[in-house]
């Protein structure tokens, strides 16, 4: 054998070691990320080969599977019952996209290959198992009530029982319907068309899109004033100018109403009017540390808040000089909360200084409805103001709503506080302002609570006429209704 024909030989050989190699490491060490790619169309085909498990809100089947049509290798397609209603809670489980929110979080579980679902006859032949089922908190009462009143609104809501931390509600506005992402070969036109929306019904507003809380966030602050003893109680008068010059600047800030007493106002005064120039001095008091403090007790700065769906972190801001300081004291500055932590607190407040984990989830069950986790009996709760601290708040929120800026949330045959917030948006305030409300109910003859918050980004009211009393409170007492009613 000549020199040539030698190294063809040689070279040959390492390219057929090379391959053998390669096909090694493909078959060992990559076969599980390429077998788990979403764009491996064998994991839509096993999938969708059978009727995936259902959701469940207030004890019915909220999704569905269906066969589908023509010659597709995909079996099943998702369905949903009042989608749009719905669709802030259970996301979409989809043949062309991968599945979010409840769909997302319990695919191995709604698809059977939670391995807590496997019989012994399922390990033994290696077939998927029968899908389980997620049962939720959510209340279909209160879910309708929120959808209804925002109506047409570009908006958000959430309720929770502030004792157990159920939430009984999550609804986005405008919403979509999943059904039209789960079919794949229409999917793709549904999705160009939702994305290309302004709107963005996507996104989910209620856990997902922080905004600036506005003068909701002078609950927090009343909070650090009483737990700090800079006052003794909401009925002590503050030392409050009117109007107030922010520290280091020669800007004044006031009020809302010229007329309102806010001048050394009380806490309870100030919250009944809203008084901008109160809540601005009492921050730098604080400082901004203590504030920021009281605002991560209830829930601002946690990146890790899941219900189960992960919340968009709520923003209190560190590193400011006084005068920012004095702005977060209302709610602006960057300070942004989702529906989700305003609902938290009112909650905490309501439930004696003390908030239970929110959690949409109670239960996940195997198809024959036993257990595989409660998660009512996990919530974890935490003590976040005195029971002395949360009763003045409550007794404030009270006046809120009987005489003051929140009277459109009065609920017969419940006691009712709240607090109203209008925050600005846009540079220099040139866009329609949010209106927020946060609230919480408590039945007079059951005691059955029940705390929510809700947002109003825009709506068809002339820009004078944005209010949280006059936009989102009326949403909150529909709420409230719902909730108490049994």
């Amino acid at each position: 054998m000549n020199k040539t024909i030698r190294r063809v030989s040689v070279f040959v050989l390492f390219l057929v070691f090379a391959l053998l190699l390669r096909a090694t490491w493909v078959q060992f060490y990559e076969g599980q990320a390429l077998a788990d790619d979403s764009h491996n169309r064998r994991n839509a085909i096993k999938t969708y080969a059978d009727p995936l498990g259902n959701i469940i809100v207030g004890g019915q089947s909220i999704t569905g599977s269906a066969r589908t049509s023509g010659t597709s290798d995909l079996a099943y397609k998702r369905t949903y019952l009042h989608g749009s209603l719905y669709a802030a809670v259970t996301g979409y489980a989809s043949q062309a996209y991968a599945p979010t929110q409840l769909e997302g979080i319990y695919a191995d579980l709604l698809n059977g290959t939670d391995s807590r679902l496997k019989t012994v006859m399922d390990t033994i032949t290696g077939a998927r198992a029968t899908p389980g089922d997620v049962v939720t908190t959510i209340d279909p009462d209160v879910q309708k009530a929120a959808y209804s009143a925002l109506g047409g609104k570009k908006g958000a809501a959430v309720a929770m029982d502030p004792k157990t931390g159920k939430i009984l509600a999550v609804v986005s506005t405008p919403s979509y319907d999943p059904s039209t992402l789960t079919y794949a070969n229409t999917a793709g036109t549904a999705w160009k068309k939702l994305n290309a929306d302004t709107d963005k019904p996507l996104t989910n507003r209620a856990l997902r899109q922080p905004l600036p809380p506005g003068s909701t966030f002078k609950l927090v602050v009343a909070a650090a004033a009483l737990e700090d003893g800079l006052y003794p109680n909401v009925d002590t008068r503050t030392t409050s100018p009117d109007p107030y010059r922010l520290p280091g600047t020669v800007q004044d800030l006031g009020n809302e109403s010229a007329s309102a007493p806010c001048e050394n106002a009380t806490i309870r005064t100030a919250l009944r009017y809203s008084c901008n120039t109160v809540f601005a001095k009492m921050a730098v008091d604080l400082g901004q540390d203590k504030v920021k403090a009281m605002a991560e007790k209830f829930g601002f700065n946690d990146d890790q808040l899941d219900v189960p769906v992960r919340a968009y972190t709520s923003v209190y801001p560190s590193g400011m000089d006084k005068s920012s300081t004095a702005l977060t004291g209302i709610g602006q500055y960057d300070v942004t909360a989702t529906p989700l932590q305003m609902a938290m607190v009112s909650a905490a407040i309501a439930n004696g200084g003390k908030l239970v984990a929110p959690h949409m989830v109670a239960q996940i069950t195997d198809s024959g409805g036993d257990v595989l986790k409660d998660y009512d009996d996990e919530a974890s709760t935490k003590e976040i103001v005195s029971s002395a601290t949360a009763e003045q708040l409550q007794s404030a929120m009270q006046t809120v709503v009987k005489d003051g800026t929140g009277t459109n949330a009065q609920v017969s045959g419940a006691t009712v506080g709240g607090k109203t917030g209008t925050a600005q948006h846009g540079e220099n305030n040139s866009k329609t302002p949010y209106a927020w409300f946060t609230s919480y109910a408590r039945s007079d003859t059951s005691g059955q609570e029940v705390a929510v918050a809700v947002v109003v980004e825009q709506s068809d009211a002339a820009r004078s006429e944005v209010s949280g009393n006059g936009l989102a409170a009326p949403v909150a007492k529909a709420m409230m209704q719902a909730a108490l009613k049994n």
